[in-house]
């Protein structure tokens, strides 16, 4: 009997991790920073993954952010590579990255958010639409600005800082996010 009953959860865990793999395997993944992102998992859950992500999802812990970017959004991230955090001021995301500076780190990582999804084929219907540039707001309130320089997506800041998209739809449970080269700033 005990026999029976050892097949039975053996024949039960192995349907169970094989329908699993089956699953995992028919999510269409994209390689970000050496890691595979699954789009039923959350935006943090697949950031924290990406070796070219490590400065923000440092920051977005910091800021107090990964509560609210694990939510049900849904989301449009724009977000830089570590690369693009190096292109800054000596200093500066250390600086960001101080308790006192919290409200400040929060306003520039909630630049690089827009409500809703918007997968590249959007975003470039809604260039076109507007003769060339799409004004996006976003969750900081501020406005990005979308546009194409042949088959490139670029977004530019309310400084006329330019960054261009260099991994696009990457789609995730809760949104989407766009890996950018350049981190955009706010007016402030």
């Amino acid at each position: 009997m005990k026999i029976q009953n050892f097949f039975k959860v053996a024949l039960a865990a192995f349907i169970f991790l094989s329908a699993n793999l089956a699953f995992a395997q028919m999510e269409k993944t994209k390689m970000v920073g050496g890691a595979e992102m699954y789009p039923s998992k959350n935006i943090v859950a697949n950031a924290v993954n990406s070796a070219d992500h490590t400065t923000l999802v440092a920051a977005v812990k910091a800021a107090g952010l990964v509560e609210t970017l694990q939510g049900k959004g849904p989301f449009t991230v724009f977000a830089p590579d570590n690369m693009a955090f190096d292109k800054l001021p000596s200093g500066t995301v250390e600086t960001l990255l101080k308790p006192e500076n919290k409200a400040t780190l929060q306003g520039v990582l909630t630049y690089h958010v827009v409500a809703g999804k918007m997968g590249s084929k959007e975003i470039a219907a809604a260039i076109k639409k507007g003769d060339g540039k799409a004004v996006l707001t976003t969750v900081q309130g501020g406005k990005l600005t979308a546009w194409m320089k042949g088959k490139d997506l670029y977004i530019t800041d309310e400084n006329g800082g330019q960054s261009k998209v260099t991994i696009a739809d990457v789609w995730q449970s809760n949104g989407v996010i766009h890996s950018v080269d350049t981190v955009v700033l706010p007016k402030m």
